[in-house]
């Protein structure tokens, strides 16, 4: 290697390592660890991909019968890849860097996804130095400088694996989503994941629609134990005269007993029972003791991570991943995209001694604990997600906040637990009879936590132990309760059922669930209600669609096979080229079955659904919303769906009422007292609302009132909202109430209050709106603490600020908010790309020319200049400068 020259004014000649990872996050924890002699640059993610619409295509493409795909399926499915727009200044700057390095080193994750942008930087920058492969599984001063020691070359079957499973997604999407365009509605799409995991969804809810509900009873006991303390347990009516009492277990969905043996306890029943068994006194027949050993679970993977974090944090798939992202490249955990379970001699190690050093050697195992992972395809990384480094970090001893402190916590917790020793519980039961009755009692007591002292699932139950019982004794009851109860139908999934269904069916990766149960909310297929992922009246009609006359691109089966071929192409056993063949060209390709549909579908039909509990009613979906229809002698009668009801929330009571309000819709609700004009009341697409008959004026009627049951009074003080309440007593200004998008709501001077969502509302006075207004305002909606800019730039008298907004970082300039480019973060930005977004997006109306010093210069004002102007202008001021 050359010595650097040291003479003063004079620069080193020596030619620096040039290390490429994808985000400028994990580019800052790097240069931590490295020397001078490397330069570390973040390629912003993929570099290219297959062209996003139409208007990115090559034009030498475009003619081609397949150019919309994007894929060659004529010359073995050669991906056409592309540079898009917001990365050519990235590629620029990365091929500038390149041509001054000694050397090149890709260090993008050790994944597929990772190896794919490794190979397509390899292909787009078209390196002339050595290229070298780096990769690790914690961004950590060890882990980097052992990785320094053990390049390795690109690896092929993982890229061509990737390769393969973006082609097929594409094929299947880029296929199929046309005809369902042409033949339902604009906008929807289908996928290989995407469509099995909105039909999942789907089915969930017709399940719900068709069930019936079964009501039951059962009779609970309060009983006091006879030791000298009085304690009391609950026991629960086991059986009456030998007979099984039905629980709701043992009903099936039509709402029937499934074992005609068993009882079927009715309200009757229970209190004739109850008045029987007043003043008798309870025996204990049995008492048995049941020891249980619980395990830990093994540390997290990435479907376990998005489970374990929706269930006990309330984060979103996409929330746990993006906050995952940041602790990684951060080097607070491990790599975050896993199938892995499997811990490391360093990381037992290290396990091992933050348990000694908390609770000592009792919860600590002779032996550390090794898991196996059950998926076959497990590739994506070597090692479980866990804390990073070689000493693990308390949670408390971190400088972590908000919802990466709880979720590193989480994998702290859980990556210890798995290293402690069992739970040991002990189990209780007792059964007990009075007169011909046969009661059960049970609770469980907790012998030797073991790893509970760190670690439990949300959804595990506890029950309170019992006293101290001895067979043969006789106790009284305190209470004697006669208990309601209702079946309930299945519950709808939400993130983390969902994720682990598919991970359980072998459907999709774990790093593509997040991104799947986005897109499927975007689509308009799902909504969030409640935290559970429910279904629109799109996503039923689009699944029928599918299930009729794609079935295998909805079968569960059929897309797990489809799964493991890609891995098999992975690993070399399968050809990419032939299964494509077979799968869009075969005599039951894609291909045909598309083509063959498209003549012979007709579109009313394909947008049209029929639901067993409802006869004679027709689902629809349409431009504007979904849609009932009921043919009533020679006319159809339609009725359009308010947008917040459900599938499974309809019954035959409110299509009635839908019904009904349609064709009443020219009937006069009322008159208005002092314009005289005629009051409807109609249903849209966002529920029932008023209008009045001239200025058509409209009113939505909020939920806590019925369009049944309105009033004439409370529907014109509906219509005439907003209104002005009186003038508050200190200010002087005007109080309003309204009605807006989260409720009911009074304003005064720009300060909003939520108001109660009930009838009170309406005949809200001046008086209580000033005793609302003169209480603490709550921290909520709208109400929050203005954000703080991320960065500042100085353009003369201007200042430009970066934002984190709800749709991603944005610039404020003279009031206005531009959005960045995709794949353009926040950290990277300069004055000049600053100023060159701007000009963009405001057509050129701010001067590119931007001093550092925030200084200001003479400009001729906003005039666009041709390239050769400009370039002239350019010599002349440099020939200029040289003068003075």
């Amino acid at each position: 290697m050359p010595k650097r020259k040291t003479m003063t004014g004079k620069k080193s000649t020596v030619k620096k390592k040039l290390v490429i990872v994808e985000s400028p996050t994990k580019a800052n924890t790097i240069r931590r660890f490295l020397s001078g002699d490397y330069l570390v640059e973040s390629c912003m993610g993929h570099i290219r991909d297959l062209p996003e619409s139409a208007k990115y295509i090559p034009k030498e493409y475009k003619q081609n019968p397949w150019g919309t795909l994007g894929v060659n399926v004529e010359d073995n499915f050669q991906p056409i890849y592309c540079i898009p727009p917001a990365k050519e200044e990235v590629v620029k700057n990365l091929k500038a860097k390149l041509s001054k390095a000694q050397e090149l080193i890709l260090a993008t994750d050790e994944d597929r996804e990772g190896e794919s942008i490794s190979w397509h930087l390899t292909q787009i920058l078209k390196p002339k130095v050595p290229v070298k492969r780096m990769v690790f599984h914690e961004i950590t001063k060890d882990a980097i400088g052992k990785s320094l020691k053990n390049f390795r070359k690109i690896n092929s079957r993982l890229v061509q694996a990737q390769e393969a499973r973006r082609v097929l997604d594409r094929l299947v999407g880029y296929t199929i989503s046309p005809l369902l365009w042409k033949k339902i509605l604009g906008g929807l799409s289908a996928g290989r994941v995407q469509s099995l995991a909105v039909k999942l969804i789907s089915d969930r809810e017709v399940e719900r629609i068709e069930f019936q509900k079964a009501g039951y009873w059962s009779l609970q006991a309060t009983l006091i134990s006879p030791a000298k303390k009085k304690q009391t347990f609950t026991a629960q009516l086991k059986s009456i005269r030998s007979k099984s009492v039905a629980t709701g277990k043992d009903f099936d969905k039509t709402g029937k007993i499934k074992n005609k043996n068993l009882l079927h306890l009715k309200e009757k029943d229970a209190k004739d029972l109850l008045k029987s068994l007043k003043g008798q006194r309870f025996t204990l027949t049995k008492v048995e003791q049941n020891p249980r050993s619980r395990a830990p679970a093994p540390p997290f993977i990435t479907s376990t991570l998005q489970q374990a974090a929706n269930r006990q944090l309330n984060m979103s798939a996409r929330q746990t991943m993006s906050t995952a992202q940041k602790l990684y490249e951060n080097g607070w955990i491990t790599y975050m995209r896993t199938d892995s379970v499997h811990l490391s001699q360093e990381a037992l190690k290290n396990s091992r001694a933050a348990i000694k050093k908390l609770y000592g050697s009792k919860e600590l195992p002779e032996k550390p604990r090794f898991y196996k992972t059950k998926s076959k395809s497990a590739q994506e990384a070597h090692e479980a997600i866990r804390p990073a480094g070689s000493q693990f970090k308390p949670p408390e001893q971190t400088s972590l906040k908000g919802t990466e402190l709880q979720l590193y916590r989480l994998i702290w917790n859980r990556t210890l637990a798995s290293q402690m020793k069992n739970c040991e519980q002990m189990n209780l039961s007792a059964s007990l009879t009075c007169k011909n009755t046969l009661w059960t009692a049970s609770g469980t007591v907790i012998k030797s936590p073991g790893f509970y002292r760190i670690y439990q699932e949300a959804d595990e139950k506890k029950s309170p132990p019992l006293p101290p019982l001895s067979k043969g004794e006789k106790l009284k009851y305190e209470t004697l309760s006669p208990l309601s109860h209702e079946t309930q139908p299945p519950p709808r999934y939400n993130e983390a059922s969902l994720i682990q269904k598919l991970e359980k069916e072998g459907v999709g990766r774990p790093s593509t669930y997040a991104p799947i149960i986005s897109t499927i909310q975007n689509r308009g297929y799902v909504q969030k209600v409640n935290k559970t992922l429910a279904p629109t009246f799109t996503a039923l009609v689009v699944t029928n669609f599918l299930g009729e006359h794609f079935p295998d691109y909805v079968d569960i089966k059929f897309t797990s096979e489809m799964e493991k071929t890609l891995d098999d192409i992975a690993s070399g056993k399968i050809d990419h080229t032939k299964y494509l063949a077979s799968i869009y060209k075969g005599k039951k390709g894609l291909k045909k079955q598309v083509e063959k549909q498209e003549a012979a579908l007709n579109g009313k039909d394909s947008r049209t659904l029929t639901l067993k509990p409802f006869k004679g009613i027709h689902f629809h979906v349409g431009r504007f919303g979904a849609y009932i229809s009921q043919k009533e002698k020679k006319e159809e009668v339609k009725a359009s769906l308010p947008k917040d009801l459900f599938p499974a929330d309809l019954n035959s009571e409110k299509i009635s009422e839908l019904i009904k309000a349609k064709k009443t819709k020219d009937k006069v609700f009322g008159i208005h007292p002092k314009t005289k004009e005629k009051i409807f009341i109609k249903i849209g697409r966002y529920g029932p609302y008023l209008e009045m008959e001239q200025s058509g004026k409209r009113s939505s009627i909020p939920s806590f009132l019925s369009p049944g049951e309105i009033t004439l009074t409370q529907a014109v003080q509906l219509l005439d909202l907003p209104k002005i309440l009186g003038n508050h007593p200190k200010t002087k200004k005007e109080i309003k109430k309204s009605i807006g998008r989260f409720g009911p709501y009074i304003v005064h001077e720009g300060d909003f209050r939520s108001v109660p969502a009930n009838e009170s509302f309406l005949s809200l006075s001046l008086k209580e709106a000033v005793q609302i207004l003169s209480q603490p305002k709550n921290q909520k909606r709208g109400s929050a603490k203005k954000a703080k800019a991320l960065r500042e730039f100085k353009n003369g008298k201007d200042i430009i600020q970066v934002y984190s907004g709800r749709y991603g970082p944005y610039l404020k300039f003279q009031n206005r908010n531009i959005s960045l480019p995709e794949g353009l973060q926040p950290d990277t930005l300069t004055v000049e790309s600053a100023l060159e977004i701007i000009n963009k997006k405001m057509g050129g109306k701010t001067s590119k020319k931007a001093s550092r010093s925030g200084k200001k210069r003479k400009s001729s004002g906003p005039q666009k200049k041709s390239p050769s102007t400009a370039s002239a202008k350019k010599k002349k001021s440099s020939k200029a400068k040289k003068k003075r």
